[in-house]
């Protein structure tokens, strides 16, 4: 499990507030996953439940897409419309689950990131609608972080986070990174998270000043 019980991982500000029964009216009922609070407040904690489910073989793919968009999207009102658009490209979830497959062992090494980050910009197999890279790292770093291990973890690099990043941090844009910008983040975040004697989340988290 990447959080457990009711514990906020260190540096997480608040949790994100969601309409669950907006959510729920505007996606098919398969893909809801059922472990999500009903109260609308979704923790980082609450999504790794439904990654270490997925993992486990007990959640679908698009369950797991719902859980990370619903938190990635929060209040804005088009939300629902633009995840149901994303879930509709891929109603048996074979397109995710290929994308996610080099994430989902024990250990993900670089190797598997970039090959897990290419696979998403894929048209041709695995590439969904209104699933950018600002969206899909944040399903590779639900699925792909492993606490506790240190080194270089996938994580979260969207408009926010980009905006923040240091010229040494190896990313030249505010949208539309390449794998390899995405994989020389990754290495400074955990530079930084070595020095700091932090996880490499609470990094990102610092950086992530709007979300």
């Amino acid at each position: 499990m990447q959080a457990t019980g009711g514990v906020v991982l260190p540096g997480e500000r608040a949790p994100v507030r969601v309409n669950m029964d907006r959510w729920r009216a505007g996606l098919p009922p398969e893909a809801w996953p059922d472990t999500l609070p009903a109260g609308g407040e979704l923790w980082r904690r609450d999504v790794f439940v439904v990654a270490d489910t997925y993992r486990a073989g007990s959640a679908s793919p698009r369950q797991l897409l719902t859980a990370v968009l619903a938190w990635a999207y929060g209040p804005l009102g088009y939300g629902p419309w633009r995840a149901a658009r994303s879930l509709d490209a891929d109603p048996g979830g074979k397109r995710l689950a290929y994308a996610l497959e080099e994430v989902s062992t024990p250990a993900p090494d670089q190797e598997a990131l970039c090959t897990a980050y290419r696979r998403f910009s894929d048209p041709d197999h695995a590439r969904l609608p209104w699933l950018g890279p600002g969206l899909f790292t944040k399903v590779l770093y639900f699925v792909g972080y492993r606490r506790g291990v240190g080194g270089v973890q996938p994580l979260i690099l969207d408009r926010v986070v980009a905006s923040q990043l240091p010229a040494e941090a190896g990313v030249g844009r505010r949208n539309g990174w390449l794998s390899e910008e995405w994989l020389a983040y990754l290495r400074w975040a955990a530079e930084q998270a070595r020095v700091r004697g932090v996880e490499p989340d609470t990094v990102e988290m610092a950086l992530a000043i709007d979300r």
